[in-house]
């Protein structure tokens, strides 16, 4: 979906506060836009790093929320902390890229001052991507969570395989003995599920992907279900670590007995791209793939 310049009248900026190196440039942006006559928003703790003037208040929701456009300074980590937070939003995401792979990002930081005249004629479509949630099967609030990437089951430190039972929509799918479980969306499948063995999805395809961690099985495989798929995750392993976590970055401990389950989201987001980049393109850069112009 194409949006119109006329649209964008405020702009949000939001950045990884330890990449302060990057603080030249998010002043820079912050002046451009400025003085295009856009009204610029700042999260407090990207204005504290790039010194630059912020509401006090003013976290990532809340500048997203007054903004016509959020853009994301940072890789790929930074990006899945500003998707949670906005999660139900219609605010569009840029992502300009000062990490590592960064699939989720659209610019790389030395092109911002060079693409943001395009950005601002409109010259840019959006896509909506499906979020996933966690929610404790026996209805405990604990364990609700929202991720862009995935959700991961596994071990804490010691090595040691854990046993989990899997459900798909009731139906039982088999016990995994492994390092973890990955419950991937289509926007994930390039990141842990990928180093997993699990296959490559087009972020628009309707699916849910389950990839074991080391199985002991080895015939065990990533196994594709549709995106309106409950799954259901019972740990049977006792006296063991196991946690839950959300992105990467949010945690949670798991006990013996305790059945979370998975499932799309009613939330989504909204991801900014320009209009010549494709997610084939960029499967052939970031990964080197044959064809690759870099």
């Amino acid at each position: 979906m194409k949006k119109r310049a006329e649209n964008l009248q405020k702009i949000a900026l939001v950045a990884n506060p330890e990449k302060t190196a990057a603080a030249e440039l998010i002043r820079g942006v912050a002046r451009s836009l400025a003085k295009s006559g856009r009204e610029v928003l700042v999260e407090v703790n990207t204005a504290k790093m790039a010194g630059l003037k912020s509401d006090a208040n003013a976290d990532i929701a809340a500048v997203a929320g007054d903004a016509d456009m959020l853009f994301v300074f940072g890789g790929d980590g930074t990006m899945l902390g500003a998707a949670r937070a906005v999660a139900g939003m219609r605010t569009p995401i840029l992502g300009i890229n000062i990490g590592g792979l960064g699939f989720l990002t659209a610019i790389q930081s030395a092109r911002v001052q060079e693409e943001l005249p395009r950005l601002l004629r409109g010259e840019f479509f959006t896509e909506e991507r499906a979020l996933i949630e966690s929610r404790d099967a026996k209805g405990e609030e604990k364990i609700q969570h929202f991720a862009l990437n995935d959700f991961v089951v596994s071990r804490g430190a010691t090595s040691r395989l854990i046993e989990l039972e899997v459900f798909v929509n009731g139906e039982h799918l088999t016990n995994y003995r492994c390092d973890g479980l990955i419950i991937s969306s289509p926007t994930g499948s390039t990141a842990y599920s990928l180093a997993a063995g699990g296959a490559v999805v087009s972020p628009t395809a309707e699916v849910l992907t389950i990839t074991p961690i080391c199985p002991h099985t080895l015939s065990n495989r990533s196994v594709i279900v549709r995106l309106d798929s409950t799954i259901e995750v019972r740990v049977v392993s006792k006296k063991l670590e196991i946690f839950l976590t959300a992105d990467g970055q949010v945690q949670l401990p798991l006990g013996a007995g305790d059945r979370v389950e998975f499932k799309k989201s009613r939330n989504s987001i909204c991801l900014v791209r320009m209009a010549e980049s494709s997610f084939f393109k960029t499967l052939r850069q970031k990964l080197n793939w044959s064809g690759s112009s870099l």
